[in-house]
């Protein structure tokens, strides 16, 4: 399938992108937001296309076509404030959600946080971060897609293990972001992990593994 990541730049979508672009079996788009950013993956030969979550649908639209599935890997960052986090992680999640229903893609993957489904296992200090993540979930829940709500917890920058946890209660813990794209990339065609969310942490399980038990 050829799949549209957006939120390209950013370091999971780096890393997907590099999986998608090695792969046999997959086609992959890269959306950024950046000229400069789209040109250094066309250097690498990677398909690219300039789109912004704060425009307007017919925007995305555009960017989705032709491409049979999209998996939602931006975020606003954790330097920026709620005003952001509402419009790139809420409003840009529900419009993406919008422009592929509207152009006819039917698998999307959704990366949240751990536990933004449950307001009792918030973090204080993020309140505005899970809220939006939490209402974007369950605008994907709602829509007609094939989707996929992967709820990662603390994300670092350390080499993938390849062996996680998944689950619906999983406690506080953290994942290599590399792990992270891991997953998404064996889901994309998985069909056990169809419509379904899940937290995500390091484990003792392969993905594989891990995702059949879901």
């Amino acid at each position: 399938m050829k799949v549209l990541v957006v939120g390209a730049n950013g370091q999971i979508g780096q890393k997907l992108i590099e999986l998608l672009q090695g792969s046999d079996k997959h086609e992959v788009r890269a959306m950024v937001r950046k000229e400069e950013q789209a040109e250094a993956f066309k250097e690498k030969g990677i398909e690219a296309v300039i789109a912004d979550l704060e425009g307007g649908v017919d925007e995305l639209t555009d960017a989705a076509q032709g491409c049979d599935a999209i998996v939602f890997t931006a975020g606003s960052g954790g330097h920026t404030g709620p005003d952001k986090t509402l419009l790139i992680d809420l409003d840009g999640a529900v419009k993406t959600v919008e422009a592929a229903e509207k152009v006819g893609v039917k698998r999307f993957i959704m990366v949240s946080a751990l536990q933004a489904n449950n307001r009792e296992n918030w973090n204080d200090k993020m309140r505005p971060y899970y809220a939006a993540k939490h209402y974007a979930d369950r605008a994907v829940e709602q829509s007609s897609l094939t989707y996929t709500i992967v709820r990662p917890g603390g994300l670092l920058n350390e080499p993938g293990t390849g062996k996680v946890e998944v689950g619906q209660q999983l406690e506080r813990g953290s994942i290599p972001r590399a792990d992270v794209a891991a997953v998404i990339f064996h889901a994309l065609d998985a069909a056990h992990t169809f419509n379904r969310s899940f937290d995500l942490v390091s484990g003792e399980q392969t993905i594989s593994k891990a995702l059949k038990n879901i």
